[in-house]
C-alpha cells in the first residue's frame, strides 16, 4: 500500500475513492472499504482512502475531542490488511480547516487523487464551515464526470456500529460487544520505552508503552501480549500513577507472567482480556506492591479459568 502526506500533486492514476477519519477501522468502516475495493477492481482503479491527521476534532477542540481508538500505524495497517492500494493523509491544519468545499472538491479529489468513483455517507460534511454536503457532491459528480455512491450504516445486534458505541464499551470493559462491532480485538500497540524500573524495584517488572493521546479505558486489567513471538499472558495498567511519579497522560505498564529481559525498543500489541479494578492511589510503596501481587494473582485466576 503507497501511503502519502502533505501536499498533493496532479494525480497520475485515477482511483476508486472514501473518506473519514477511520478510527477503529471498525465493521462499518471494513463494509465501506470492501465497496471501494471491490468497486476499484470492476473498474480498473486505484482503491483509495482519504483520512486526517490530526481528527478534525482534535484540531477544533482538543480538550474536549474524544479518545482514539487507533494509532495512526495501526490504522494504516488494517486498512492495508483491508486491500486498500493507496492512503493519503492530509495534513488538518488551519490551511486545510480553511479550505472551502468547491476548492476541497477540485483540488484535493478530482486534481490531487483523481478520484473517478466516490463512496460516502449521507451525512458527510467537508470544507470550509462544514458547507460541504451530499447534495454539492453530486453536483460535482455531474460536473466532473465522477460516479457518486452513498453507503447504508453497518448494524449488529441492531445498532449502529460506530467508533463512539465502541469506545462506550470499552469504556464498560464489554471487550466482547466491542470486538464484535470491530471486527477484530481491541488493542493498543506501541514501543516498550525505559521507565523509571519502579515496577522491578517492587517485584514486577513492567514493559512500559508511551501514550500520545489518552486512550478510550483506564484502570488494571488482564491481557494478551503480541510481539514476542508468541502471545504472552500477563497484567496491564493503563493510567496516570496517582501513586508515584504521576503522568499528564495515561502510561500503558505491562507486567508478564514470564517476563523478558531488555524489551526496549519491542513493538508490542497489547489485547485487553478482562478488567480487574479501577486505578487506585495508595499510601506508599507497600500498598501498591501488594496490590499489584493481588493484580497477577487475580489475572492468573482469569487465564485458569478461560484456559
Amino acid at each position: 500500500m503507497v501511503v502519502t502526506h502533505g501536499s498533493l500533486q496532479p494525480a497520475r492514476s485515477r482511483c476508486a475513492l472514501t473518506i473519514g477519519n477511520f478510527d477503529g477501522v471498525h465493521r462499518g468502516h471494513r463494509s465501506l472499504v470492501d465497496r471501494v475495493c471491490a468497486k476499484a477492481r470492476e473498474l480498473g482503479l486505484v482503491p483509495a482512502v482519504l483520512t486526517f491527521e490530526p481528527h478534525p476534532r482534535e484540531f477544533f477542540a482538543a480538550g474536549t475531542a474524544p479518545a482514539r481508538l487507533t494509532r495512526l500505524r495501526d490504522k494504516l495497517e488494517l486498512l492495508a490488511a483491508a486491500g486498500v492500494g493507496r492512503v493519503h493523509v492530509a495534513q488538518f491544519d488551519a490551511r486545510f480547516a480553511a479550505l472551502g468545499a468547491e476548492r476541497f472538491i477540485e483540488e484535493v479529489l478530482v486534481s490531487g487523487l483523481g478520484a473517478r468513483w466516490l463512496a460516502v455517507g449521507r451525512d458527510f460534511r467537508f470544507g470550509a464551515g462544514r458547507k460541504g454536503d451530499f447534495a454539492m457532491l453530486e453536483a460535482a459528480a455531474r460536473r466532473h464526470g465522477f460516479v457518486l455512491e452513498t453507503v447504508a450504516d453497518v448494524l449488529v445486534d441492531g445498532q449502529r456500529v460506530s467508533s463512539s458505541a465502541i469506545r462506550a464499551a470499552l469504556a464498560a470493559a464489554d471487550f466482547a460487544r466491542a470486538e464484535r462491532l470491530l471486527g477484530h480485538a481491541y488493542t493498543i500497540s506501541g514501543r516498550v520505552a525505559h521507565g523509571a524500573k519502579l515496577g522491578r524495584s517492587l517485584g514486577f517488572p513492567t514493559a512500559n508503552i508511551v501514550l500520545r493521546r489518552p486512550p478510550p479505558l483506564s484502570g488494571i486489567y488482564a491481557v494478551e501480549v503480541e510481539g514476542l513471538g508468541s502471545r504472552q499472558a500477563g497484567v496491564a495498567s493503563v493510567g496516570r500513577r496517582p501513586t508515584v511519579n504521576p503522568v499528564p497522560i495515561p502510561l500503558l505498564e505491562v507486567h508478564l507472567f514470564e517476563p523478558r529481559e531488555n524489551l526496549y525498543g519491542e513493538h508490542l500489541r497489547v489485547r485487553f482480556l478482562e478488567k480487574l479494578r479501577d486505578e487506585e492511589k495508595y499510601d506508599g510503596l507497600e500498598a501498591l506492591r501488594q496490590a499489584m501481587a493481588r493484580d497477577t494473582e487475580q489475572a492468573k485466576e482469569f487465564f485458569a479459568r478461560h484456559g
